[in-house]
């Protein structure tokens, strides 16, 4: 071995050594308070991302937990962008938007750390996957604390890396506590490796203090992942010779003596002295180590000190991606004798087309594969595709969404296919806590092309868990575009939009619209987010409708023109981003508004877009804006309490009457 070799003894020495002299630097000035938010120290575990990473290309994935220093330094990252991110400046590794508990520079693999528990557990087999796909030797590595093997997430991760045999190496750092809860109070069974072992995966228990061991375990964890033979569980006993967080009190549940004592077990000074006794290293040698590695930490305090705090007019840049280039033609005009197809086929064609032309774009789902899915999603995709692009998935929502977003950041092109929209709630934190935020927290370097589909509304008695639409819950989050078609033209083309842009996207397709017949062009054309339709004109009311609405009130539409009245319906398309300025024009014209959604009132789309248009449009009303909504409460079975609850042509009609009559 040379010098060079990171896995030479007097490098990993080295390697600890600089998270060791950086993580008591943050500490001082955490109390010196350079640091304005939290400060989660690595010390004494210094050994596990230095075994690890040792082992580790610049191209392989790295996704950790709130202790993410040592990961981060180890796989590479510049101590002064450490410590600027922590001081909260515009040269930090985030540009000063996660602090401690949120490290990216997918520059060199390190692909984040989060602020909540077990996360990275799926996103580390979503970049398994990612290689998977691409053919890549790349290996994803998850590191996480005991605490996140009591979470769902740690089950769902290990069993979907395990049957796809993915590159992955996951590293629990058993430091015995869960923030302040000791682990043997809060398991069952506390060993971690045997728990690896009863999901299936090849699982080994090391001295996380030794390392040594650890560089062996994962030099073994990481060829076989490169060779095809599937993930490893390391369980590296260890322990944190600091506070959970800078500040905190850390003697009400551990004791002084029990600290102490795991400080004579420090990984440091158990390699300094193999060192010397094997002759591995002089004692000038390792000074001249301790020497320059002072003088690093030192210079990185200096720069992250000297540097700038971000501008205040960037605090919202990066929240989405900016548009692909590329030639995308607007949907035409539809003319006579234009073919016809079903919704379903149409975004069946849609996606056909786009993994024929994309060979990033994989699916997952329960039942998507041979089978083809509920709804026929993926009929015949499978056998032009095969298993890799076309996945079918343990039922474990939480766990394949939050491998899509792994993968979303590793360069593949993932499509939840989650059935109905109901199923996929349990993986909400996934979606709004990873999916959601990470192009920001990344400051744009990391992308999220993640498509989210399946089916809401109500109808055919499915009852309370398969009739929810959820949109106006997603809409509310920063990050997420949220479309709901209603045509199949429009299907086709917003869908072709998401399969081909970089933020992650729920397309929501109501139930009821499956198997409903409309005019869609043969030729290629894509649908812009953010541009409402005008579905009909008209110059007495405007309605705006969601989804199966704007059929319904497309019916009504009809007995009303033979009373005189010209309804002119807009449908949004997407309400994420919401197309305001045609709703606007639109009851410029007629001095009338009506907003139809199957989903409640309370909280929801229709009271976003009333109140944009009070606030922008007040002066072109002649009457209140109105509303008609779904009744507030679970959707009930019976076919009569079923149709109670919703907005059929009938009330529709009878709500534009009574509008106009104001």
């Amino acid at each position: 071995m040379t010098s060079t070799d990171k896995t030479s003894p007097l490098e990993l020495y080295r390697t600890m050594l600089v998270i060791r002299m950086v993580e008591e630097r943050l500490a001082k000035s955490h109390q010196r308070g350079l640091i304005p938010g939290a400060c989660h120290t690595y010390v004494g575990q210094e050994a596990i991302a230095t075994g690890v990473c040792a082992h580790l290309d610049t191209e392989d994935a790295v996704f950790s937990t709130h202790r993410g220093h040592g990961h981060a330094l180890a796989k590479g990252m510049d101590p002064g962008e450490l410590v600027a991110e922590l001081y909260a400046r515009e040269t930090g590794c985030s540009r000063g938007r996660g602090g401690s508990m949120h490290l990216f520079s997918p520059e060199i693999g390190m692909m984040g750390t989060s602020g909540i528990v077990a996360p990275c557990i799926l996103q580390a087999a979503g970049a398994g996957y990612s290689s998977l796909v691409t053919k890549s030797r790349r290996v994803g590595v998850a590191f996480f604390g005991d605490g996140a093997t009591n979470n769902g997430a740690f089950f769902e991760g290990l069993n979907m890396a395990t049957i796809w045999k993915l590159p992955v190496l996951f590293v629990c750092e058993n430091n015995q506590f869960a923030t302040e809860v000791p682990f043997s109070t809060v398991a069952g069974n506390d060993s971690v490796a045997g728990r690896g072992a009863a999901c299936g995966i090849r699982s080994v228990e090391l001295d996380g203090n030794d390392v040594l061991a650890v560089e062996a375990a994962a030099r073994q964890a990481v060829a076989r992942a490169r060779n095809g033979e599937g993930p490893t569980l390391l369980e590296c006993k260890t322990y944190r010779t600091r506070p959970h967080a800078e500040g905190m009190g850390d003697f009400t549940y551990r004791t002084r003596e029990e600290v102490e004592q795991w400080k004579t077990k420090c990984p440091l000074a158990r390699l300094k002295h193999h060192l010397l006794t094997h002759n591995l290293a002089s004692a000038a040698e390792i000074s001249a180590v301790e020497e320059a590695v002072a003088a690093q930490t030192e210079a990185a305090h200096l720069f992250a000190e000297k540097s700038a705090y971000p501008a205040p007019e960037t605090a919202t840049l990066h929240v989405y991606s900016e548009p692909r280039p590329g030639p995308h033609r607007e949907a035409p005009p539809s003319e006579p004798g234009t073919r016809e197809l079903t919704f379903m086929k149409a975004t069946w064609e849609a996606l056909s087309e786009e993994m024929a032309r994309d060979p990033k774009i994989f699916v997952l789902g329960e039942g998507i594969g041979e089978r083809g899915g509920n709804f026929a999603t993926t009929t015949g995709l499978f056998a032009l595709h095969g298993p890799e692009r076309v996945r079918d998935t343990p039922i474990c929502e939480r766990g394949f969404v939050g491998l899509a977003g792994g993968a979303a950041m590793t360069g593949t092109r993932p499509v939840v296919d989650f059935m109905f929209a109901d199923f996929v709630l349990d993986a909400v934190g996934e979606i709004i806590n990873q999916i959601a935020k990470m192009q920001y927290m990344s400051s744009g370097r990391i992308k999220m092309p993640v498509v989210l589909r399946g089916c809401i509304g109500i109808g055919h008695s499915a009852a309370t868990h398969h009739s929810g639409s959820y949109y106006s819950m997603y809409a509310h989050f920063p990050g997420l575009r949220v479309v709901v078609p209603s045509t199949p033209r429009d299907a086709k083309g917003l869908l072709k939009t998401a399969l081909t842009g970089n933020d992650p996207v729920l397309f929501l397709e109501h139930r009821e619209l499956m198997t409903l017949k409309g005019p869609v062009p043969e030729e290629e054309y894509y649908i812009d987010f953010g541009k409402a339709a005008v579905v009909r004109a008209g110059t007495d009311v405007t309605v705006v409708a969601l989804a199966l609405m704007v059929q319904k009130t497309l019916q009504a539409c009809e007995p009303l023109a033979t009373e005189g009245i010209s309804v002119e319906l807009i449908d949004p398309r997407t309400v994420s981003p919401l197309d305001v300025e045609t709703i606007l024009q639109s009851v410029a014209k007629t001095g009338r508004l009506l907003i139809v959604d199957e989903d409640f009132a309370h909280c929801g789309v229709s009271s976003e877009i009333a109140a944009q248009l009070a606030d922008r449009g007040f002066d072109d009303l002649d009457a209140p804006i109105r509303r008609l909504n779904g009744k507030p409460s679970p959707t009930p079975y019976s076919p009569t309490l079923e149709a109670a609850v919703v907005p059929n042509p009938e009330s529709i009609a009878h709500a534009i009457r009574a509008l106009c009559a104001e």
